[in-house]
């Protein structure tokens, strides 16, 4: 163990940094600032985090873009880069950066109070858990509030098996729920999955938007006399490319576990609050889930918090006999990030923060669309709804170069986890439209210096 006094005094020194804005922090400061960090990483972290950032360049003496502070629909870097952010924190900040209205109220509850006793009454849990139930579709009701994405579907699965006495799980191929070890078996990418094997076993995968695979998924397992969890699907999957579905898939799919009486699971976790043009992708459709996972913006893109709802007949009597059988999680709904959640369900619904999703997304699709038109042998297709887009090129090879030169015009994009060759766009809804005409600018002087540099 190090020095005692070595580290409060290096710990010092971060606090200070932490208490001071990037235009007051000395230039010698800021440099030393990077190196610590290059250095941090390599050493304390893993050195993949900074081969996979296009922010670090080992070509211009170990400089990297260190983000500082942030705002509206940008990040900035320590020396003043400015970043227009189309990535989103893969779908985080639907409410844009450090968005006043919900950061006030979470100052406004750190001065009060952080975390929760675990045997008082948290009063915010519970109007957080009143307003979730008046903005979701049907009969959802039931919350519990967790931490991030992974354990929402966790405890989604655990509910399902738990309610029905079943085992089996189906879901598609090249899904993503998350990736601890029941979200992973669900997941839909062998990349992800084979390092960990054996997962839960009793899940099976079928095509995803085939609702006609999915029919005989089930009647194959209940004739050989399996039964069934729940059938978990994306509305929208995301990590696999932003995959829209076929009309009606989801209303199919809806009827199938309906027939075989089997609780449905969509993971709205990243197409939910307002990103797709409605405030849940399923209401698109006019399903409503018996579970239902969200997360990511939940949060305002200020603290983490996620969890699930459900329908009154999936909470039985054994749970609310005994609270802390479904999971106990230690800081699941703790009073700062519900304050945070609550200050952004009020932000969207004010501003009509789906509205503006589904016509600024439309917008920018139109601006993609036309520049696909113009590099035919670049980029396969356009696709998504809202706010949450992709572009697919004809190869990893492009796909990466176009993110570079996006990079270099201070777009900020990224690939998918499940699809390396197609980028995703999922700003902010508070981008003006100067901003889209921005970024579609950069999106057409991107795809022309990728052809060049890779003589297309």
């Amino acid at each position: 163990m190090a020095n005692k006094e070595q580290v409060v005094h290096e710990l010092d020194r971060v606090i200070d940094l932490i208490k001071t804005r990037a235009s007051d922090i000395p230039a010698d400061t800021k440099e030393q600032m990077m190196k610590e960090t290059i250095q941090n990483f390599d050493q304390y972290v893993s050195p993949g985090w900074l081969r996979y950032r296009k922010s670090v360049s080992s070509e211009n003496d170990g400089y990297a873009v260190l983000e500082w502070e942030d705002g509206g629909a940008y990040f900035y870097g320590l020396n003043g880069e400015k970043f227009l952010d189309c990535l989103g924190g893969f779908g985080i900040y639907t409410a844009g950066h450090s968005q006043p209205e919900i950061v006030d109220v979470v100052k406004a509850q750190l001065d009060r109070q952080g975390l929760h006793s675990q045997e008082l009454l948290d009063p915010l849990r519970g109007y957080l858990a009143k307003a979730m139930a008046e903005i979701t579709p049907g009969d959802l009701q039931q919350c519990f509030f967790t931490n991030c994405g992974t354990e929402a579907v966790e405890m989604a699965l655990k509910l399902a098996r738990f309610k029905t006495g079943g085992r089996w799980f189906v879901s598609t191929v090249r899904a993503f729920h998350g990736k601890t070890a029941g979200s992973l078996a669900v997941g839909g990418k062998g990349t992800y999955r084979e390092p960990y094997l054996p997962l839960v076993q009793q899940v099976t995968h079928v095509r995803y938007g085939d609702a006609e695979a999915m029919r005989v998924a089930i009647e194959n397992l209940e004739a050989v006399g399996e039964k069934l969890a729940a059938v978990i699907l994306e509305p929208i999957q995301g990590e696999a490319g932003v995959i829209v579905p076929p009309p009606g898939y989801l209303k199919e799919v809806r009827k199938l576990c309906d027939e075989h009486n089997i609780p449905l699971i969509l993971d709205e976790i990243q197409t939910g609050m307002g990103r797709t043009g409605t405030m849940w992708r399923c209401e698109a459709e006019d399903v409503v889930p018996d579970i239902m996972t969200f997360g990511k913006a939940f949060g305002g893109g200020v603290m983490p918090i996620t969890g699930f709802i459900c329908r009154p007949h999936m909470w039985s009597e054994e749970l609310i006999d005994n609270p802390y059988l479904l999971g106990s999680t230690t800081f699941g709904g703790n009073p700062v990030c519900c304050s945070a959640a609550i200050a952004t369900i009020r932000f969207m619904l004010a501003h009509d923060i789906p509205g503006q999703c589904r016509d600024k997304g439309a917008k920018l699709k139109a601006g993609l669309e036309a520049n696909w038109k113009k590099y035919p042998d670049l980029v396969d297709e356009v696709r998504g709804a809202g706010l949450m887009l992709a572009v697919e090129f004809a190869n990893d090879e492009i796909g990466y170069e176009f993110s570079k030169n996006m990079y270099a015009h201070k777009v900020i994009i990224a690939g998918t986890l499940n699809n390396s060759k197609t980028i995703r766009f999922e700003p902010t809804a508070v981008m003006t439209d100067e901003e889209i005409d921005f970024v579609i600018k950069a999106v057409e002087e991107s795809l022309a210096q990728t052809k060049k540099t890779l003589k297309l």
